[in-house]
């Protein structure tokens, strides 16, 4: 039979015939020394084939043995270190796990013990009941009892021992019936049978694919993430992917995203054949197709979601952080995911508010789409460099999830409107010809002091320039429009296994802006003019540089500095005395007010 296969074969023969009459018989000798296969069938006497797997096997006429009358019997003679395959609980999990949806029953003969509750009188009917038999039939002396007597017998529990045939597969494929004749409760047993979860599912997508490629699939988005969603040595999906209705694998990388990862769920193909192994299935083309298909209806799914607010509130919740890690991984899908992203805004309020609603809430006008990324609502609402676009009304986006940085990277535009970082250089921000003109000669006027800025600052910042983001604050420091901004490295310096290296090529240059309406900065200017030797210049322009590091987002490099900074700021305020000598790079400050007094003393200071 062989050598006709083989014959047949290299005739070209489809040889995706292989596996379709049977999955894998000789594995049973992985667990067995000997094989026995006894077969009856309506027209033939009963056989019998054996084999101990030595290159050899017997069929013969089985006169002696069990007499079947239609049918198949298999008996495996495990071997000695493979007995856990006759424990109940071990032949149960791998029913459950491989056949569970099998279209025939398979059973188990099983022990089950039942208690049974008997009254000890009964028992003692029965011991006695022989001898009373052989009694005669002389007269008997009843006693007569109380009724309270007859109430107050007492029971015990008896165990009995019986042996039967337990159906292991009773789940029905769900997936195989129509959606219209299935309810919620049918979905929500599955959902629960499938994924051990307590509570139901949130939402599900039940469908089939025909044409060239058939499959069906039913998915579901679970109520709440696992507490283990995006650990590395995890199971990347909870697809289970069947071939009609046997079990193959689990955790199949290819069949769907991992920022999918919590979808729960199974598919079931028509087309791929049963004993694949997982070499082919990796290159296979009909995965690639059902992996195209699922993030298509699981985008579906979540838009359904989004249709109930509070649904899709619970939702966002969960796995907001999946949604923006799709965004990072999924170029072909980013402009549908960007449709489920929501964010806090400036003028949203305490609800979170999407891209589609914030371009329609953008003034006439305005060309981007305006973000800030930190760590914190608060943080951001309150930063310095939102203060013009908030007074000038522009909407500004929260994104204090330190994901979204990794997002952002990605999603360059939305709509048409290219995505803004406030924290960054070149914010484009409209202007009149009359603020135009102005603002050229506040920069011919502010040149000297942004020269003496970056001269005293050195290498701790590329440039000085006059910014028009600022209203409120003296000075901010921006990064470059490629580099990192103050939030990521932030977050890359809490990385617990960073690389240091890429820190020192990554992390941005700082320019300062200066805000020349600010009355620090005018009364800073003037003191520039009257002597740019002056020593307290130097010791307040690191002290805004300071400050500026701290309101922008950044670490300070030197804590203890700039603490001993303000410690000297206090002593002015407090008018107290200090002889001992300051450090030349550290001179004291001098009041700024027209108190000669302080002025004397922070110069005894020195």
């Amino acid at each position: 039979g062989t050598k006709a296969f083989m014959e047949a074969l290299s005739s070209g023969a489809d040889i995706s015939m292989i596996g379709q009459f049977g999955v894998g018989f000789y594995s049973a000798y992985l667990v067995a020394d000997q094989v026995d296969v006894i077969t009856k069938s309506n027209d033939d006497i009963q056989y019998k084939w054996s084999s101990n797997a030595g290159g050899s096997f017997t069929v013969q006429a089985d006169e002696g043995g069990e007499t079947l009358t239609r049918g198949t019997k298999i008996t495996l003679h495990l071997k000695e270190d493979q007995l856990e395959f006759v424990e109940e609980r071990r032949l149960k999990d791998l029913v459950k796990k491989h056949s569970e949806f099998i279209g025939f029953p398979i059973e188990l003969y099983v022990e089950k013990t039942t208690e049974k509750e008997v009254t000890e009188s009964d028992e003692e009917d029965e011991k006695t009941e022989d001898k009373k038999e052989g009694e005669d039939d002389g007269p008997k002396i009843e006693e007569i009892k109380d009724e309270d007597e007859n109430k107050e017998k007492k029971t015990k529990k008896v165990k009995e021992v019986s042996h039967e045939y337990e159906q292991l597969n009773k789940t029905k494929p769900l997936w195989m019936r129509k959606p219209d004749d299935l309810g919620k409760e049918d979905y929500a047993n599955f959902y629960k049978s499938l994924s051990n979860d307590w509570e139901e599912h949130l939402a599900v997508k039940h469908f089939s694919v025909e044409g060239q490629l058939e499959f069906r699939a039913l998915l579901f988005v679970p109520k709440r993430a696992p507490f283990d969603l995006f650990e590395s040595k995890k199971k990347r999906n909870n697809i289970k992917l069947y071939v009609r209705r046997v079990f193959i694998m689990d955790d199949c990388e290819d069949l769907i995203p991992e920022w999918l990862g919590f979808i729960k769920g199974v598919v079931d193909s028509e087309d791929l054949p049963l004993n694949i192994s997982r070499e082919t299935l990796q290159q296979n083309k009909i995965l690639k197709v059902i992996r195209k298909n699922l993030v298509k209806k699981c985008l579906e799914m979540f838009a359904e979601i989004a249709e109930n607010s509070e649904d899709y509130k619970k939702f966002y919740e969960q796995f907001a952080k999946n949604l923006k890690l799709g965004i990072h991984e999924d170029s072909t899908n980013r402009t549908k995911i960007a449709d489920l992203l929501r964010f806090h805004t400036s003028k949203s309020g305490d609800e979170m508010s999407s891209l589609k609603e914030y371009v329609a809430r953008m003034k006439e006008g305005q060309k981007h789409i305006y973000f800030i990324t930190g760590e914190s609502r608060q943080s951001v609402s309150n930063s310095p460099f939102i203060e013009v676009l908030r007074k000038r009304g522009f909407e500004v986006i929260y994104m204090t999830d330190p994901i979204d940085e990794y997002a952002v990277q990605q999603l360059k535009e939305y709509d048409g409107k290219t995505l803004k970082s406030c924290t960054k250089e070149d914010l484009e921000l409209e202007e009149t010809e009359e603020e135009k003109k102005k603002r050229e000669e506040e920069k011919a006027q502010y040149e000297a002091l942004c020269t003496l800025i970056k001269d005293i600052l050195g290498d701790k910042v590329e440039k000085v320039q006059l910014g028009n983001r600022i209203e409120d604050s003296p000075c901010v420091l921006v990064t470059g429009e490629h580099g990192w901004s103050a939030n990521m490295e932030r977050i890359m310096k809490a990385q617990a296994l960073r690389d240091a290296s890429m820190t020192s090529y990554m992390v941005s240059k700082k320019t300062m802006e200066i805000n020349p309406k600010h009355s620090i900065v005018v009364e800073l200017k003037k003191k520039a003019d009257a002597d740019k030797s002056d020593r307290t210049i130097k010791d307040l322009i690191w002290l805004m540089y300071d400050t500026a590091l701290l309101t922008s987002g950044f670490s300070l490099d030197e804590p203890n500095t700039f603490a001993g900074r303000i410690h000297r700021m206090i002593k002015l305020g407090l008018s107290i005395d200090d002889d001992e000598q300051g450090d030349d790079d550290l001179p004291p400050l001098e009041e700024d007010t027209e108190t000669t007094d302080a002025a004397g003393t922070m110069e005894d200071v020195d």
